[in-house]
């Protein structure tokens, strides 16, 4: 019998396999995402959680979020969608309340309160048309923070430092008519606005330091301690992989982010804005790496990054999508060699999906012929 009939009679069998067997058992049936039910409601619980917190919390945007990724994971869990429903609405009555306060403001001529009340508006919905049109008619400054710019920083790394949320850089660049996405002269002097509702995290801020021992007879007095209330803290000197890896990150070259992370954090492990940045990093570059169907190295990025943050932005959804779309490849490629006669090469791809997903049913008949087709021709040979 000829290699081609083999071939040819076990690729029905490959075929049939393929149609028959490509879900899980029943015991095993994954929800859309590819998780298992008891992972999936696993999974929307800790976000439904998260949202509650954030939002107990004052974090309204931040709660919208966790509730949205909620959702998508179990599209009809009824927590997430009454809890969604809940935290917009707040969000709309705030920003309707924040608008009408501005615009009465403006009206009474109190043009630093109005502003306040617009600023506040873009911290709940920075895409807001009618703050940003308001604000852009004003012209006095709100109250707030001086900021000298040091080499490194950036509106979101200052936003992280004054609020405690990297999402509200806008506020700033808004509030210092810049763009968005501007990048920051060192020595240039920027405002930190004081946003209602958000929490003005003041340089400075520490606890009392310890009493000093009381002196020895007949030593000299010491001199007066300077009250904590005018102590000046110097800012500390930004590390130089810190300032590029941060331009990195912001032209969006990833991968040269990622490896400035990763040479600080060998020095510094416990450094908070590094491990912030490789974060960033992970995620920008596996999702870039998602998009340009590159789904193996997307695979391996994401997962890297899901064992550091499991709940950054999307990335566990991104993950599960570049699963999928990987074993979809493995598979697809071993069916396309099965039927070219290169059997070694469909045995190949049907073991690099079983190592991705060990239950993949159709991948592993499909193995398990091939190779049995692959011991007959060669037994034949001898």
């Amino acid at each position: 019998m000829s290699l081609r009939r083999f071939v040819l009679l076990g690729a029905m069998a490959v075929s049939a396999a393929a149609c028959a067997t490509s879900t899980p058992p029943p015991v095993e049936q994954a929800a859309p995402g590819g998780i298992v039910p008891t992972q999936r409601q696993a999974l929307v619980a800790s976000y439904n959680e998260r949202a509650q917190a954030l939002e107990t919390d004052g974090r309204l945007r931040e709660a919208l979020e966790a509730r949205k990724i909620a959702l998508t994971v179990d599209p009809d869990n009824a927590a997430a969608r009454d809890g969604l429903r809940a935290a917009q609405a707040k969000i709309d009555g705030l920003i309707s309340q924040r608008l009408a306060d501005g615009r009465a403001a403006q009206a009474r001529g109190a043009q630093v309160a109005a502003r306040r009340s617009f600023l506040g508006v873009l911290a709940l919905d920075p895409e807001n048309r009618a703050a940003f049109e308001a604000l852009r008619e004003q012209t006095p400054d709100v109250e707030g923070l001086p900021h000298i710019v040091r080499a490194g920083d950036t509106l979101a790394g200052l936003a992280q430092q004054y609020y405690g949320n990297r999402a509200l850089g806008e506020v700033i660049a808004e509030a210092n008519r810049m763009a968005p996405n501007a990048r920051l002269a060192a020595g240039t002097q920027l405002k930190i606005p004081e946003v209602p509702g958000v929490a003005l995290i003041r340089p400075g801020t520490r606890k009392d330091p310890p009493r000093a021992p009381l002196p020895s007879p007949g030593a000299p007095p010491a001199p007066p301690a300077t009250p904590a209330s005018v102590q000046r803290e110097e800012p500390a000197e930004v590390n130089p992989l810190l300032a590029e890896a941060r331009e990195s990150l912001e032209r969006k070259d990833y991968a040269t982010a990622l490896g400035d992370a990763d040479r600080l954090l060998a020095s510094t492990p416990s450094n908070a804005e590094a491990q912030g940045l490789k974060r960033s990093a992970l995620y920008g570059l596996g999702k870039t790496q998602y998009d340009q169907k590159q789904y193996k190295d997307s695979y391996a990025t994401l997962g890297q990054l899901v064992k550091l943050a499991p709940n950054h932005e999307d990335a566990a959804k991104l993950l599960r999508q570049s699963r999928s779309r990987l074993i979809d490849d493995h598979f697809g490629r071993g069916i396309r060699y099965y039927r070219e006669e290169k059997l070694p090469e469909a045995i190949a791809e049907w073991k690099a999906v079983l190592g991705i997903d060990p239950q993949h049913i159709a991948a592993r008949k499909n193995l398990e012929q091939s190779e049995r087709l692959l011991k007959s021709l060669e037994e034949r040979k001898q």
